[in-house]
């Protein structure tokens, strides 16, 4: 088997990393959500060493994944583990006397396009099971394509979105409003959306101590 393989994902590693390198220099673990190839997480993890880079995402990706972790052996990037929203499979974080994720929880979670791929409904499924996963003060950070209010914001996500939804009626491009509502409901704040090539955008939000 070879090596799965995404132009995207090596066009857009560089300009992700650079925030990452904002966000992450006092983080210790983090979820990615939706790992695909199998790219980012080395290239990011051999980038940020401190941080312990656990991927996820549907069995199908995993055997590919695994090729990319074996070949870079990191010593920060653990086995993959299998994360359908569909199923009740996030893993499991320990909570506190009053429901809170406890501090064997992430500090912060990444996905990069993959809002767009999922229906409505598994976003919505993302966002609930997040404060289960996420410790106090821990970040989202958000990479892909979004609308406002349901404008797209140049000609080639409006083709884009037409592409996806032709695939599967399901697919689309999100509104970034939308979407800030269902972290606003799983308890987290909107930090930054900061504009990216190719007419995407890296979203930051912060779970709070209330969540």
């Amino acid at each position: 088997m070879d090596k799965p393989y995404s132009p995207a994902c090596e066009r857009n590693a560089e300009p992700i990393l650079a925030v990452l390198r904002e966000r992450l220099m006092d983080r210790r673990t983090v979820l990615e959500i939706g790992s695909g190839t199998g790219q980012h997480a080395v290239h990011f993890a051999a980038a940020l060493p401190h941080l312990r880079w656990q991927t996820a995402d549907v069995d199908a990706h995993l055997p590919g994944i695994r090729l990319w972790l074996d070949e870079a052996a990191l010593a920060n990037t653990p086995a993959p583990i299998t994360l359908d929203v569909n199923n009740d499979d996030w893993p499991r974080v320990a909570r506190d006397a009053i429901g809170n994720a406890a501090e064997s929880g992430y500090d912060a979670l990444f996905t990069a396009n993959t809002l767009h791929i999922m229906g409505w409904p598994e976003v919505q499924r993302l966002f609930d099971a997040l404060p289960g996963v996420m410790n106090t003060g821990a970040l989202l950070i958000v990479y892909g394509p979004f609308n406002d209010d349901g404008r797209f914001s140049s000609a080639s996500n409006e083709a884009f979105d037409a592409t996806l939804r032709a695939m599967d009626p399901k697919r689309g491009i999100r509104d970034l409003q939308a979407v800030d509502a269902l972290a606003r409901a799983a308890g987290l704040t909107l930090l930054e959306e900061r504009a990216m090539p190719a007419n995407n955008r890296c979203v930051v939000w912060q779970r709070s101590v209330a969540a």
